[in-house]
């Protein structure tokens, strides 16, 4: 990865008012959330914060092209470095509105349900799409459909109507900080030949629902 434009080199990025990053290591958390959320079977909790700060990044990193001479190579180089990083923003930002058009309704309630001081799956925005998207199917069922059906089944619950997402798929996943006795197979009796221990920087394909947990803690990357 090229690094971006910068005037002298060594920007440093604040993350949510508290960590110092470079634009190196901001890009490089994106890309990280990208990957989880990209083969992640549910939406992952939102990181509005590397989003924000991105963006301010792509900013900034735009401010700085204008002024470089024309005929620069460097100037080429820097504008595909821009472009990749946006095409990872949208389509992070894409993976998780399909997630919450998919399974809206166990999404709603999850966040319905969470308690005080536990983090929210979604961003402000997010939530707002998702009610509207929630109200706007339940009132197209109503008109196309459920109006037309005898009274006993004019309604419809959206929990039981809609799938949940599939938390035993398998997954690719690359292990950043050593891991020891993972139980592979929870539901086995004997579960002493279902662990695993796992050693930084190996690759392994596990069930999703096993190390849902280290992929939120940051303890494995999805790939």
């Amino acid at each position: 990865m090229s690094d971006p434009p910068s005037d002298d080199g060594s920007d440093a990025i604040h993350d949510d008012g508290q960590d110092v990053m470079t634009p190196a290591e901001l890009i490089a958390k994106l890309e990280e959330a990208w990957l989880n959320e990209k083969f992640s079977p549910e939406l992952l909790e939102n990181r509005s914060e590397v989003v924000e700060c991105v963006m301010e990044q792509l900013t900034h990193m735009e401010a700085n092209l204008q002024r470089v001479k024309k005929g620069d190579a460097k100037a080429s180089m820097h504008r595909m470095e821009i472009d990749r990083i946006r095409f990872v923003l949208s389509s992070y930002l894409r993976s998780r509105l399909q997630k919450i058009e998919r399974f809206f309704p166990h999404i709603l309630e999850r966040e319905k349900s969470r308690g005080e001081g536990d983090p929210s799956l979604l961003s402000p925005e997010e939530f707002a799409f998702a009610k509207e998207y929630h109200a706007n199917t339940e009132t197209y069922l109503k008109a196309v459909a459920l109006k037309r059906m005898p009274p006993n089944l004019q309604t419809v619950d959206m929990l039981k109507a809609v799938p949940e997402p599939c938390l035993d798929s398998f997954v690719f996943l690359r292990v950043k900080e050593r891991q020891e006795n993972i139980l592979i197979e929870p539901e086995t009796d004997d579960q002493r030949e279902y662990v695993v221990d796992m050693e930084e920087g190996s690759q392994h394909l596990m069930r999703y629902r096993t190390i849902a947990p280290l992929v939120s803690s940051g303890a494995v990357q999805l790939i």
